[in-house]
């Protein structure tokens, strides 16, 4: 198995970088770029983009075809125990935080 993808944005191939010129004198091209699989991208989006403005691109163009494929007709709920308001106070000042805990979770101490 390679451990290259090309490039998913749609147009990657019309950047006008040097990294993407290929091809013999007269005949010239400009070509996708690969992207290496890595440890840091394996599990993410990541492995088959080679730059944020790929994946924009990818996504403006087939956003609507990847909702298509599992529309949300409803939200979504998470159940919550009752928010509880803690003031906090500091040499500096103080400041309210709100605690919001998923009911039925356990979550570690402060």
């Amino acid at each position: 198995m390679s451990d290259f993808k090309w490039c998913h944005g749609p147009s990657c191939h019309k950047s006008h970088t040097q990294d993407r010129i290929r091809g013999s004198k007269g005949s010239k091209v400009l070509r996708t770029k690969k992207v290496k699989t890595t440890k840091w991208n394996i599990n993410n989006g990541w492995q088959y983009f080679c730059s944020q403005g790929c994946w924009n691109d990818f996504f403006r163009k087939y956003a609507p075809q990847c909702i298509a494929i599992a529309p949300r007709h409803e939200p979504l709920e998470t159940p919550i125990e009752d928010p509880v308001k803690k003031t906090i106070e500091y040499s500096y000042g103080n400041y309210t935080r709100t605690e919001i805990k998923e009911r039925g979770v356990d979550t570690p101490a402060e």
